[in-house]
């Protein structure tokens, strides 16, 4: 099993300006930000609207797109690597699209939830194609310098989506967010439809098998840093969501803070943002391993601080001193999270294309599950937040210590060797 090398000759993706293709793919990957983070606001005004009696049920709204978006993950990749970026990019982003049309008129709770998951599987593929455009038409360090541009613009979304979706639910109502996204989504088919060739080289096509996704399976699952690293960024993936989850009742109900919630909410995600920026600065330098490692450490110890802080103060946890927290923990994550998918692909190389939608799969879809389960665990009180968060950065810190064979904080210049089943896997 094999996957696309740098092209030999100029792709076709170079015709377009390096601007407009650099913007398309931001696009595409904010696309999928966007349709988690903006529909924040509005999940009480859907639990009204659709008689959801039980308020942690709402947050459904936000876990099944997310499981969606895991799931699809798996099969998109391998479906690309055989057809072509083009057909498949326009499949998922017309499912999207057909899946906020049907969610505006969706009868019930569960008709939404089924119709959420439909949207999520839609657009996993735009992240799955917007990674391949760029692995297809770049390479070397000009390809981590596009990857770089790309995700200063994904991290930049969770700053002002929920924002828009605020606005949108003044002068609308919840419907008109899921209106809101169609109508992006469609200018997005429209523009690479008219402005994206195919980008795989018709010899870089692989075969469709059944062997070539087992095999990759078989690699991760066996690769001890893979699996080690890919279950580590699940558990710190099932922070983040477990809080996107909560954050609307954490910041009406528990805070009291009404409909100015997502200010505090995007102050948070501003952290993750700039700690993201800091992490393409400063991981040359350190090393990927050590910038992550003291991250997660200090993730840690900021969860075990909140924890006995929820307990020693209770009812009175002011507002502000959660928002630090939250800052300083998800600043954490920037330092992380990338770091941790890096390191997880590292021993892949070889199975890099395949290996990564196994990864992404298990990532998103775990890290889903278990933060859709904290969310739905919500008391009113920020303690069962910390207690999910604890459990989860002791997962974290354990899955890490087994990819390292129980040593830490080590450099990065004895990177995993290939193991045999991967060429087993050829």
């Amino acid at each position: 099993m094999t996957t696309s090398p740098p092209p030999s000759s100029p792709s076709p993706a170079l015709s377009m300006p390096r601007w407009e293709l650099v913007g398309m793919v931001a696009a595409l990957m904010a696309l999928n930000a966007l349709a988690i983070d903006v529909f924040i606001p509005a999940l009480t005004e859907i639990g009204e609207a659709l008689a959801v009696e039980e308020a942690n049920r709402r947050q459904f709204v936000i876990s099944a797109y997310v499981m969606g978006f895991g799931a699809a993950q798996l099969f998109y990749g391998t479906i690309s690597d055989r057809f072509g970026r083009r057909p498949v990019l326009m499949f998922g982003l017309a499912v999207y699209v057909a899946a906020s049309a049907l969610a505006a008129y969706a009868p019930n709770f569960e008709s939404l939830l089924a119709i959420r998951f439909i949207q999520g599987v839609g657009t996993a593929a735009t992240r799955v194609i917007a990674v391949s455009v760029v692995r297809d038409t770049f390479g070397g360090a000009r390809m981590a310098s596009v990857m770089s541009l790309v995700m200063m613009v994904f991290m930049a979304v969770p700053l002002i989506a929920p924002n828009v979706g605020q606005v949108i639910i003044l002068f609308g109502n919840w419907q008109s967010v899921f209106w809101v996204t169609g109508i992006l989504g469609a200018v997005m088919a429209v523009w690479s439809y008219l402005r994206l060739p195919e980008t795989l080289h018709p010899e870089y096509r692989l075969p469709l098998t059944f062997s070539r996704v087992s095999a990759a399976f078989r690699v991760v699952v066996t690769t001890r840093a893979s699996f080690g690293y890919s279950l580590a960024t699940a558990l710190t993936f099932a922070v983040l969501f477990a809080f996107i989850n909560q954050a609307e009742q954490l910041f009406t109900q528990t805070f009291g803070m009404g409909e100015m919630f997502t200010l505090a909410f995007s102050a948070i995600a501003l952290f993750m943002a700039l700690s993201s920026f800091m992490n393409s600065r400063l991981v040359e330098r350190l090393g990927m391993r050590r910038l992550s490692h003291l991250a997660l450490s200090l993730f840690l110890a900021l969860i075990m601080t909140g924890l006995v802080l929820a307990f020693t103060l209770g009812d009175s946890f002011p507002v502000w001193l959660f928002g630090i927290l939250m800052a300083m923990l998800f600043a954490c994550f920037g330092f992380t999270g990338t770091n941790f998918n890096a390191l997880a692909m590292d021993p892949l190389g070889h199975v890099a294309g395949t290996a990564s939608s196994v990864l992404g799969f298990m990532q998103t879809f775990v890290g889903g599950v278990l933060g859709a389960l904290i969310g739905y665990l919500y008391d009113g009180t920020v303690v069962p937040l910390f207690i999910g968060y604890l459990l989860l950065a002791l997962g974290a810190v354990a899955c890490v210590a087994v990819a390292e064979g129980g040593r830490l904080f080590g450099p990065d210049d004895d990177l995993s060797i290939m193991p045999a089943a991967v060429q087993d896997a050829d």
